[in-house]
């Protein structure tokens, strides 16, 4: 099949550009496939990274059609039909008669050359979470640090991150904050968090607690989850950080704590959220955050203004079936622990 592709094109401190590129390919091939011809065959110039070809490496991530993925994964008959799917929901429902596939250079990290990105910054918030086995439980024992199956079946997962640069390069959260360590870096944190053989882990959960930096920075966007190539499901991961800092911490640790604990203590008092008495809780601290207090004044006076506040509460008529539902999950939750 014919297939043209538009390929975006910069050089460090310039302004991309898209070339397009003509080229009959077999449905079986990969997208890693036709790039390696675009380079042979018309342009030598193309800037690229690569190595497996066999999805292990995680070299060759880039965005292919608007999501990062890998190169040596998608198939060109794969993605031809993603973009038929795509234009089924469009008013005239048909795809053009040459199919297009646009590739362009991970996001969240500044250009190198065309396809090639700095991952500086990937590999610096990767090394900010100690992603690796204390110091204490590296040194030479007496007799092996043994685990059972079960407690090597909860590192699998994690485990097989092959730090591709996915997850990072659609992370809405690094992109507004770049205090954010970032996806792949938090899944990392908690396969050490998960790990038995650490020794680390309360002070490993006092930093991810930090800020906006660690676990609370994360947006719960869950694209990290769907362009995943490995199903590690960084957001998962976030979320089990979460949960281990919160069964630790009061709701008056922090804002954060505070946001979380309340929202279900407000969905188990009344089947759902209580919108009057949540600002007052998390900003407010309940009446001990003055200044959090008189943040909320300004909104209120406009919720009042436009009729969006509410004076009253009803609960829904599911409030018991809730909260039993809440208090079954956090039973299971003992019985497994």
């Amino acid at each position: 099949m014919q297939l043209q592709f538009k390929i975006v094109r910069q050089t460090a401190g310039s302004a991309p550009h898209i070339q397009e590129y003509l080229l009959d390919a077999d449905p079986g091939n990969t997208i890693l496939d036709c790039l390696n011809r675009i380079k042979w065959e018309q342009d030598g110039t193309l800037a690229f990274r690569k190595n497996c070809r066999n999805t292990i490496c995680g070299s060759c991530s880039m965005r292919i059609n608007g999501r990062s993925t890998l190169a040596c994964k998608e198939k060109v008959a794969d993605e031809v039909a993603r973009l038929e799917a795509i234009a089924a929901t469009t008013p005239d429902g048909t795809l053009s008669d040459i199919p297009t596939i646009t590739i362009a250079p991970m996001g969240n990290m500044p250009v190198v050359k065309d396809l090639v990105v700095n991952m500086k910054s990937f590999w610096d918030n990767l090394e900010a979470v100690d992603p690796y086995v204390s110091t204490q439980s590296r040194q030479v024992p007496e007799r092996e640090f043994l685990q059972t199956p079960e407690e090597r079946d909860r590192l699998n997962q994690m485990g097989n991150c092959i730090l591709c640069g996915a997850c990072y390069s659609e992370c809405n959260a690094r992109e507004t904050n770049p205090d954010f360590v970032g996806p792949h870096a938090l899944a990392k944190a908690y396969r050490m968090v998960a790990d038995s053989r650490d020794a680390r882990t309360e002070d490993r959960l006092e930093k991810y607690n930090e800020g906006t930096a660690g676990a609370w920075g994360c947006t719960r966007c869950y694209y990290c989850n769907s362009v995943c190539p490995m199903d590690v499901a960084p957001m998962d991961q976030i979320s089990k950080i979460k949960q281990e800092i919160l069964d630790r911490k009061e709701a008056t640790a922090s804002r954060s704590i505070r946001h979380r604990k309340t929202l279900v203590e407000l969905v188990k008092e009344g089947g759902w959220v209580d919108e009057r008495k949540f600002g007052l809780r998390v900003v407010g601290n309940n009446f001990r955050d003055l200044r959090g207090l008189a943040s909320l004044g300004p909104l209120g006076v406009r919720m009042l203004v436009h009729g969006k506040f509410p004076l009253t509460f009803e609960p829904s008529e599911g409030a018991a079936e809730v909260r039993s539902l809440i208090e079954s999950v956090k039973a299971i939750k003992l019985d497994t622990q």
